[in-house]
């Protein structure tokens, strides 16, 4: 699992709790089911069966892989429209192709983010770009859904690439854990991504054995989400592994440590980290249309067919079939 790596010993240490902190305790800790999306590619479920108060102002995430594909099998998605939120695809490990009908476009590498604002209406493609799809190769993502306000769900689209080497990195106090901060505010280090809704999106490795204790904004929520490995979450150290998300209660530091021993093939603990200031608006879902009222989503509908998210783009980037 590449992402960024950096020698933790040369970087900033997280401050260490002050006495009046409390570390967020476990509200819930749910096992995300798996299932395809797209044309095919295998996905964790994260957000299964979380409510939406608690994770808002979230939508939906999807863990990509972890999967080694054979020669002609990755898989994408076709061309399809958005409004009313932001996607934000995080490539772990592998590459990804986007383009959507407003310019913006690239390759998403190890440890790049693609930030795109749908705002008004959007098309766009994400797909395994023609030489992973000859040549097979490990694929491992994650695609999640951030809320607009109702005042921003008509902003205009918007696209932003975020490379590897920008984020903003930490080590733990021990040493043993690299905390790399893609957007928001950690420990007053501020990751590169700009967003509409005030969040705060973070990739930690924490080492076995070895400890994190992270400040986090008491307005926020906090999702802890284990992309691989064993580890332990919260004050009184709940148990969580690969596929599970905690939802944690208020407080002000997220509390995370490795187990000792990791399976041979993750030798540490892998962890998403999410938080924002919760909306608390109506939310109207339909497929790829997150809206604040069922008015507008059927004006969604219309809109797209009537051609208003814009156009797939001469010579455009389409899904390789190996």
């Amino acid at each position: 699992m590449p992402a960024i790596t950096a020698d933790t010993l040369t970087l900033t240490r997280v401050s260490p709790p002050s006495p009046t902190d409390t570390d967020r305790p476990v509200r819930s800790i749910t096992t995300g089911p798996r299932g395809y999306e797209g044309e095919g590619f295998p996905v964790v479920r994260a957000f299964a069966g979380v409510s939406a108060a608690d994770l808002d102002p979230f939508i939906h995430m999807d863990q990509m892989g972890e999967v080694e594909y054979e020669p002609g099998e990755p898989r994408g998605t076709d061309w399809h429209p958005h409004r009313g939120f932001e996607t934000v695809t995080y490539m772990i490990d592998g590459r990804f192709a986007h383009q959507d009908s407003h310019g913006g476009g690239g390759l998403i590498t190890d440890g790049a983010t693609q930030w795109m604002t749908a705002g008004s209406g959007i098309l766009h493609i994400e797909t395994p770009p023609a030489e992973l799809v000859e040549s097979g190769g490990v694929f491992h993502g994650v695609q999640l859904w951030v809320n607009l306000p109702r005042r921003d769900k008509f902003a205009a689209p918007r696209y932003q690439s975020i490379e590897g080497g920008d984020v903003a990195l930490l080590a733990s106090q021990d040493g043993g854990a690299l905390v790399r901060v893609i957007a928001g505010d950690v420990d007053d280090h501020r990751g590169p991504g700009s967003t509409h809704t005030p969040i705060t999106l973070a990739h930690t490795t924490v080492q076995p054995g070895a400890q994190l204790s992270l400040p986090w904004n008491r307005d926020y929520n906090a999702l802890v989400y284990v992309l691989s490995g064993r580890g332990r979450v919260g004050p009184v150290g709940h148990p969580i592994e690969h596929g599970q998300l905690a939802v944690l209660g208020p407080g002000d530091r997220i509390a995370l440590s490795a187990n000792d021993v990791q399976d041979s093939n993750r030798p540490a603990l892998e962890v998403l980290l999410l938080g924002g200031r919760p909306i608390r608006e109506p939310v109207f879902h339909y497929g790829p249309f997150v809206m604040s009222s069922k008015s507008e989503l059927i004006q969604a509908v219309e809109d797209y067919q009537a051609g208003k998210f814009g156009e797939i783009p001469p010579g455009a980037l389409m899904p390789h079939r190996g």
